[in-house]
């Protein structure tokens, strides 16, 4: 073929870089383009229940395979989506959202469409995405789209945060020449300015030669922007205790024995706050620093000789510098670290704590036992995502196995936003690997609002675990505020029924309520592979939950209280 069409053009340049599933939901004005998905070999359309789920997935996909797309229509379709894609900009994750618009013909008419708002007004949707968006474009000329296109996955990609794209109807059909794809995408990263790098470079080294008790932090973006292969790197050279925040938990390997822990500020275990704050320098990695990632900002440095490592820009000390990127600093930095750091004597890092003893078998389950005994459970490989609320806080207790991802949306905290993210992060997962487990723990209050993305998993014949955990209502916002409050109860769903009334034909349901029950369920075998889709209730107390979130939720509740 000498020319193939612009909506094909677009889903081979997401087939390249490795997007193979599209997400997303049908509207008039975008069924031509999804006619193209089934043009290219090995490209799916998920075909989400709605949305805000689809926007939720193509998050939990990107934060696997490294970008995601989303496909939805004009209006009402796109709006749906902006809770999620607002997400994906605050978390740092790197979804094309593609938009199908109405003809180049129908705007410059201004014609009274459906899906409008009845005003002529073609741009109010796309600008209301730009405040959420790295970069948006709606394509108005056939001859400059190829290029456009290849630009906005580029950003995708490289900047990891939602891109916008416009794509009128009928500019789908439009032939484009087919040796454009001959090309490859650029996505390496443009170098740093080399006297800048050189100087922070240089400032670092200084400064490790100096410190006597040093400490490695890593946060989400160490994930985000593809840098724990060279933070590992730099845990083995220096030998420095190193931690992890709530959103970076998974990116350090928890099993090395430089790995001291989960870093919370004040919600830290004593020994993890003691060893971190007592530190002389602080080599943190992709900070977030969000409220729920530090313990409502209670982090107390005794030291200002703290080094943020960013995407986009380098903080030492005091020192601001723009555009300097951590992935080629972290590089250069590897090459002296290990002489700069050779007089440094390392000093033991906090234990992992003992797992707790159960009192016995028919021990009604809680929660500060079940995430400290889950480590048990967990494989090599897993992607364990934990819905905002109990579980978000209780997995910081649990140790992972080497090689497992995590996800929690700790920052935007979108309560619901697990289901379509496990939809998502299981597409990616069979991806890579079919033995890959997914497991979800969200809430039976979060698990309401976006239930539906369950059906497009049985739908494709995904195998996550889904465990459901039953506390009678949103056990969070009751610790927050409001114990008693009707607003914080919801209606008592059947979970067990919910596969089958899905139309699941093979699948399995399981209730545990005991520390028996859990042990006895995850110790099986058979239980321990992803050979079907489970559903697992799990009934804890109103208002059991993790030490952790108890204190975050007091601290919370204070600062919300607070007088000018």
């Amino acid at each position: 073929m000498s020319e193939i069409t612009l909506g094909r053009f677009l889903f081979e340049r997401l087939k390249q870089v490795d997007v193979n599933t599209i997400f997303g939901l049908p509207g008039d004005f975008n069924l031509r383009l999804l006619d193209e998905i089934y043009e290219v070999p090995g490209m799916r359309w998920a075909g989400n229940a709605n949305e805000l789920n689809a926007a939720y997935a193509a998050d939990g996909y990107a934060r696997i395979k490294g970008m995601a797309a989303l496909v939805t229509t004009f209006g009402v379709g796109e709006l749906s989506a902006l809770n999620g894609i607002a997400g994906s900009y605050a978390e740092h994750v790197g979804v094309l959202h593609i938009v199908g618009v109405p003809s180049t013909s129908s705007q410059a008419k201004q014609l009274l469409l459906h899906h409008t708002l009845g005003n002529g007004d073609f741009t109010v949707f796309h600008r209301m995405s730009a405040n959420i968006s790295e970069a948006t474009a709606v394509l108005t000329d056939i001859t400059s789209a190829p290029a456009e296109i290849d630009r906005l996955i580029r950003i995708t990609y490289i900047k990891q945060r939602p891109v916008y794209l416009g794509l009128p109807a009928n500019l789908v059909d439009k032939p484009v020449k087919a040796s454009l794809l001959d090309k490859p995408i650029d996505l390496s990263l443009k170098p740093n300015d080399p006297e800048a790098e050189q100087e922070v470079v240089d400032t670092v080294l200084d400064l490790i030669k100096e410190a006597k008790n040093p400490v490695i932090l890593a946060d989400a973006c160490t994930s985000r922007h593809s840098v724990k292969a060279e933070t590992k790197k730099l845990i083995d050279l220096t030998q420095f205790p190193s931690f992890v925040t709530p959103m970076g938990k998974g990116s350090i390997d928890e099993q090395h024995p430089r790995f001291g822990g989960v870093y919370v500020g004040t919600l830290s275990s004593p020994e993890v706050k003691a060893s971190v704050e007592s530190a002389d320098l602080i080599l943190s990695v992709g900070a977030l620093l969000s409220d729920f990632n530090t313990g409502s900002f209670s982090y107390s440095y005794k030291t200002k000789n703290v080094i943020e490592f960013h995407s986009d820009y380098i903080k030492v000390r005091n020192a601001t510098f723009p555009g300097v990127q951590m992935k080629f600093v972290l590089q250069k930095l590897l090459q002296k670290v290990q002489d700069a750091a050779k007089s440094y004597k390392p000093v033991p890092v906090p234990k992992r704590p003992a797992s707790l003893a159960s009192s016995g078998p028919s021990t009604p389950l809680k929660q500060q036992w079940l995430w400290s005994e889950l480590g048990k459970f967990l494989q090599e490989g897993d992607v364990v995502i934990t819905e905002t609320g109990t579980a978000a806080f209780g997995i910081n207790q649990t140790h992972f196995p080497s090689d497992t991802y995590g996800i929690s949306q700790v920052l935007w905290g979108s309560i619901g936003f697990t289901t379509g993210t496990t939809l998502g992060a299981a597409f990616a997962a069979e991806e890579l690997d079919k033995n890959k487990r997914v497991i979800l723990f969200i809430g039976d209050g979060s698990l309401q609002l976006t239930v539906q993305e369950i059906s497009t998993m049985i739908r494709w014949g995904l195998k996550p675990y889904l465990f459901v955990l039953n506390n009678k209502g949103y056990t969070i916002e009751k610790l927050i505020h409001g114990e008693k409050a009707q607003y914080n109860e919801i209606q008592d769903w059947k979970h067990l029924d919910l596969l089958a009334t899905f139309g699941a034909k093979d699948y399995e349901t399981h209730s545990v309520s005991t520390d028996g029950e859990w042990q006895k369920l995850t110790e099986s075998a058979a239980f321990k592979k992803n050979s079907t889709i489970r559903l697992i209730e799990i009934h804890l107390p109103v208002m059991d939950a993790p030490e952790s979130l108890i204190k975050q939720a007091q601290l919370t509740a204070a600062t919300n209280a607070k007088q000018e």
